[in-house]
Protein backbone atom coordinates (compact mmCIF):
# COMPACT_ATOMS: atom_id res chain seq x y z
CA UNK A 1 0.00 0.00 0.00
CA UNK A 2 3.46 2.46 0.81
CA UNK A 3 3.68 2.47 -2.88
CA UNK A 4 0.51 4.47 -3.43
CA UNK A 5 0.70 7.27 -0.98
CA UNK A 6 3.05 9.52 -3.19
CA UNK A 7 0.79 8.40 -5.97
CA UNK A 8 -1.71 10.11 -4.75
CA UNK A 9 -0.19 13.05 -3.77
CA UNK A 10 0.67 13.24 -7.44
CA UNK A 11 -3.30 12.72 -8.40
CA UNK A 12 -4.20 15.33 -6.37
CA UNK A 13 -1.51 17.55 -7.91
CA UNK A 14 -3.10 16.89 -11.36
CA UNK A 15 -6.78 17.33 -10.05
CA UNK A 16 -5.44 20.62 -8.84
CA UNK A 17 -4.61 21.52 -12.53
CA UNK A 18 -7.55 20.35 -13.83
CA UNK A 19 -9.52 22.84 -11.21
CA UNK A 20 -6.75 25.88 -12.29
CA UNK A 21 -8.06 25.37 -15.51
CA UNK A 22 -11.93 25.58 -14.98
CA UNK A 23 -11.30 28.52 -12.67
CA UNK A 24 -8.95 30.33 -15.25
CA UNK A 25 -11.99 29.55 -17.91
CA UNK A 26 -14.62 30.64 -15.81
CA UNK A 27 -12.28 34.36 -14.91
CA UNK A 28 -11.72 33.21 -11.14
CA UNK A 29 -7.88 33.79 -11.67
CA UNK A 30 -7.32 34.14 -7.67
CA UNK A 31 -9.25 30.82 -7.61
CA UNK A 32 -6.84 29.32 -10.00
CA UNK A 33 -3.88 31.15 -8.23
CA UNK A 34 -4.80 28.75 -4.72
CA UNK A 35 -5.11 25.45 -6.76
CA UNK A 36 -2.19 26.01 -8.04
CA UNK A 37 -0.10 26.76 -5.31
CA UNK A 38 -2.12 23.36 -4.46
CA UNK A 39 -0.75 21.32 -7.08
CA UNK A 40 2.67 22.20 -6.13
CA UNK A 41 2.18 21.69 -2.79
CA UNK A 42 1.53 18.29 -3.20
CA UNK A 43 3.89 18.10 -6.26
CA UNK A 44 6.37 18.96 -3.65
CA UNK A 45 5.50 16.26 -1.07
CA UNK A 46 5.32 13.59 -3.86
CA UNK A 47 9.10 13.14 -4.77
CA UNK A 48 9.66 13.30 -0.67
CA UNK A 49 7.28 10.66 0.32
CA UNK A 50 8.05 8.63 -2.88
CA UNK A 51 11.97 8.32 -1.26
CA UNK A 52 11.02 8.29 2.55
CA UNK A 53 9.10 5.31 1.75
CA UNK A 54 11.76 3.71 -0.31
CA UNK A 55 9.00 3.42 -2.82
CA UNK A 56 10.46 5.42 -5.68
CA UNK A 57 9.30 3.88 -9.49
CA UNK A 58 9.34 4.91 -13.18
CA UNK A 59 5.40 4.85 -13.41
CA UNK A 60 5.68 8.01 -10.39
CA UNK A 61 8.16 9.86 -12.60
CA UNK A 62 5.85 9.76 -15.10
CA UNK A 63 3.08 10.49 -13.29
CA UNK A 64 4.68 13.30 -11.66
CA UNK A 65 5.47 14.62 -15.21
CA UNK A 66 2.14 14.11 -16.17
CA UNK A 67 0.38 15.82 -14.04
CA UNK A 68 2.97 18.75 -13.95
CA UNK A 69 2.48 19.58 -17.71
CA UNK A 70 -1.18 20.14 -16.63
CA UNK A 71 -0.92 22.14 -13.64
CA UNK A 72 2.89 23.54 -14.43
CA UNK A 73 1.97 23.80 -18.27
CA UNK A 74 -1.37 23.99 -19.55
CA UNK A 75 -2.14 26.45 -16.76
CA UNK A 76 -0.21 28.91 -17.12
CA UNK A 77 0.06 29.04 -20.42
CA UNK A 78 -3.64 29.28 -20.65
CA UNK A 79 -3.41 32.07 -17.94
CA UNK A 80 -0.89 34.25 -20.27
CA UNK A 81 -3.73 33.74 -23.38
CA UNK A 82 -6.71 34.97 -20.99
CA UNK A 83 -4.23 38.00 -19.84
CA UNK A 84 -3.41 38.87 -23.00
CA UNK A 85 -6.99 38.31 -24.09
CA UNK A 86 -8.46 40.21 -22.03
CA UNK A 87 -6.40 43.11 -23.19
CA UNK A 88 -7.40 43.08 -26.43
CA UNK A 89 -11.06 43.16 -25.78
CA UNK A 90 -11.51 45.34 -22.76
CA UNK A 91 -8.44 48.46 -23.61
CA UNK A 92 -9.16 50.51 -26.49
CA UNK A 93 -5.55 50.93 -27.66
CA UNK A 94 -5.25 47.12 -28.14
CA UNK A 95 -8.64 46.53 -29.45
CA UNK A 96 -8.26 43.85 -32.58
CA UNK A 97 -10.37 46.06 -35.56
CA UNK A 98 -10.79 44.87 -39.65
CA UNK A 99 -7.66 46.84 -39.83
CA UNK A 100 -5.66 45.13 -37.25
CA UNK A 101 -7.14 41.45 -37.35
CA UNK A 102 -3.73 40.19 -37.76
CA UNK A 103 -3.20 41.04 -34.01
CA UNK A 104 -5.83 38.65 -32.91
CA UNK A 105 -2.95 36.09 -33.09
CA UNK A 106 -1.13 37.54 -29.85
CA UNK A 107 -2.61 35.93 -27.04
CA UNK A 108 -1.85 32.29 -28.35
CA UNK A 109 1.29 33.37 -27.43
CA UNK A 110 0.74 32.82 -24.01
CA UNK A 111 1.13 29.04 -25.37
CA UNK A 112 4.67 29.38 -25.94
CA UNK A 113 5.42 29.09 -21.94
CA UNK A 114 3.02 25.54 -22.53
CA UNK A 115 5.66 24.44 -25.53
CA UNK A 116 8.30 25.32 -23.27
CA UNK A 117 7.38 23.50 -20.10
CA UNK A 118 6.72 20.58 -22.44
CA UNK A 119 10.23 20.51 -23.40
CA UNK A 120 11.66 21.31 -19.88
CA UNK A 121 9.96 18.37 -18.45
CA UNK A 122 10.97 15.61 -21.19
CA UNK A 123 14.11 16.97 -21.11
CA UNK A 124 14.06 16.72 -16.81
CA UNK A 125 13.24 12.97 -17.64
CA UNK A 126 16.32 12.28 -19.55
CA UNK A 127 18.93 14.51 -18.21
CA UNK A 128 20.83 12.99 -15.92
CA UNK A 129 22.46 16.36 -14.26
CA UNK A 130 20.18 16.78 -12.50
CA UNK A 131 19.32 14.72 -9.96
CA UNK A 132 20.61 16.49 -7.34
CA UNK A 133 19.81 20.19 -8.59
CA UNK A 134 17.79 21.72 -11.23
CA UNK A 135 19.50 22.90 -14.96
CA UNK A 136 16.97 25.71 -15.92
CA UNK A 137 14.14 27.24 -13.92
CA UNK A 138 12.04 24.54 -12.62
CA UNK A 139 8.05 24.33 -14.15
CA UNK A 140 6.49 24.79 -10.83
CA UNK A 141 8.85 27.89 -10.00
CA UNK A 142 7.77 29.38 -13.57
CA UNK A 143 4.38 28.93 -13.32
CA UNK A 144 4.17 30.62 -9.57
CA UNK A 145 6.08 33.42 -11.64
CA UNK A 146 3.23 33.49 -14.30
CA UNK A 147 0.40 32.73 -12.19
CA UNK A 148 1.54 36.05 -9.94
CA UNK A 149 0.59 38.62 -12.53
CA UNK A 150 -3.30 38.64 -12.44
CA UNK A 151 -2.53 38.77 -8.15
CA UNK A 152 -0.89 41.29 -8.54
CA UNK A 153 -2.88 43.53 -10.74
CA UNK A 154 -5.86 42.86 -7.86
CA UNK A 155 -4.08 44.14 -5.04
CA UNK A 156 -1.08 46.12 -5.66
CA UNK A 157 -1.01 49.83 -5.51
CA UNK A 158 1.96 50.62 -7.57
CA UNK A 159 0.48 52.74 -10.64
CA UNK A 160 3.57 52.37 -12.84
CA UNK A 161 3.34 48.17 -12.41
CA UNK A 162 -0.15 47.79 -13.40
CA UNK A 163 0.09 49.61 -16.08
CA UNK A 164 3.22 47.62 -16.94
CA UNK A 165 1.31 44.53 -16.52
CA UNK A 166 -1.57 45.17 -18.28
CA UNK A 167 0.96 46.27 -21.23
CA UNK A 168 0.64 43.26 -23.98
CA UNK A 169 4.08 43.76 -25.30
CA UNK A 170 5.68 43.70 -21.47
CA UNK A 171 3.66 40.16 -21.13
CA UNK A 172 5.29 39.25 -24.56
CA UNK A 173 8.59 39.50 -22.96
CA UNK A 174 7.23 37.55 -19.30
CA UNK A 175 6.25 35.20 -22.08
CA UNK A 176 9.70 35.08 -23.90
CA UNK A 177 11.68 34.88 -21.06
CA UNK A 178 9.61 32.63 -19.18
CA UNK A 179 10.56 30.07 -22.08
CA UNK A 180 14.01 30.87 -22.07
CA UNK A 181 14.70 30.53 -18.07
CA UNK A 182 12.56 27.19 -18.49
CA UNK A 183 15.11 25.71 -20.47
CA UNK A 184 18.63 27.45 -20.27
CA UNK A 185 21.50 25.78 -18.77
CA UNK A 186 22.06 27.68 -15.79
CA UNK A 187 22.54 25.45 -12.74
CA UNK A 188 19.59 26.09 -9.79
CA UNK A 189 19.88 24.55 -6.20
CA UNK A 190 16.59 22.41 -5.72
CA UNK A 191 14.23 23.80 -2.80
CA UNK A 192 13.17 20.11 -2.31
CA UNK A 193 13.90 18.61 1.10
CA UNK A 194 16.32 15.92 0.77
CA UNK A 195 16.55 15.60 4.59
CA UNK A 196 15.05 17.34 6.98
CA UNK A 197 18.16 18.49 8.99
CA UNK A 198 19.87 22.09 9.20
CA UNK A 199 23.55 19.95 7.44
CA UNK A 200 21.28 19.00 4.00
CA UNK A 201 19.08 21.44 3.76
CA UNK A 202 20.26 24.77 5.53
CA UNK A 203 20.11 26.09 1.61
CA UNK A 204 16.56 25.48 1.36
CA UNK A 205 15.67 26.74 5.04
CA UNK A 206 17.50 30.01 4.32
CA UNK A 207 15.93 30.48 1.59
CA UNK A 208 12.52 29.58 2.75
CA UNK A 209 12.84 31.84 5.55
CA UNK A 210 13.51 34.81 2.69
CA UNK A 211 10.90 34.26 0.85
CA UNK A 212 8.60 33.78 3.81
CA UNK A 213 9.79 37.79 5.03
CA UNK A 214 8.98 38.86 1.47
CA UNK A 215 6.08 37.61 1.04
CA UNK A 216 5.12 39.21 4.52
CA UNK A 217 6.53 42.51 3.34
CA UNK A 218 5.11 42.48 -0.26
CA UNK A 219 2.27 40.22 -0.59
CA UNK A 220 1.98 39.05 -4.12
CA UNK A 221 4.31 41.18 -5.19
CA UNK A 222 7.06 39.39 -3.58
CA UNK A 223 6.98 36.41 -6.31
CA UNK A 224 8.45 37.62 -8.91
CA UNK A 225 11.40 39.07 -6.75
CA UNK A 226 11.58 35.24 -4.62
CA UNK A 227 12.18 33.82 -8.28
CA UNK A 228 14.76 36.29 -9.82
CA UNK A 229 16.62 36.04 -6.22
CA UNK A 230 16.54 32.71 -6.50
CA UNK A 231 18.13 32.82 -9.78
CA UNK A 232 21.00 34.84 -8.75
CA UNK A 233 21.53 32.94 -5.05
CA UNK A 234 22.32 29.77 -7.32
CA UNK A 235 24.47 32.04 -9.27
CA UNK A 236 26.47 33.11 -6.63
CA UNK A 237 26.33 29.11 -5.18
CA UNK A 238 27.91 28.22 -8.39
CA UNK A 239 30.21 31.03 -8.23
CA UNK A 240 31.33 29.93 -4.64
CA UNK A 241 31.83 26.48 -4.82
CA UNK A 242 33.50 26.48 -7.88
CA UNK A 243 36.07 28.18 -5.77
Amino acid sequence: MKRFIPNTFTMLNLLSGLLALISIFNGFYDHAFLFVCLGIFFDFWDGFLARKLNVSSELGVQLDSLADMVTSGVVPGLMMFKLLENIQLNDSNYMVTEETAYMGFVPYLGFIVTLASCYRLAKFNIDTRQTESFIGLPTPANTLLLMSIPMIQYVDSYEWLLEALNNPYILVVIILVSAYLLNAEIPLFSLKFKKLDWENAKTQIIFLVYSSILLFVLAFTAIPVIIFSYIIFSLILNTTSKK
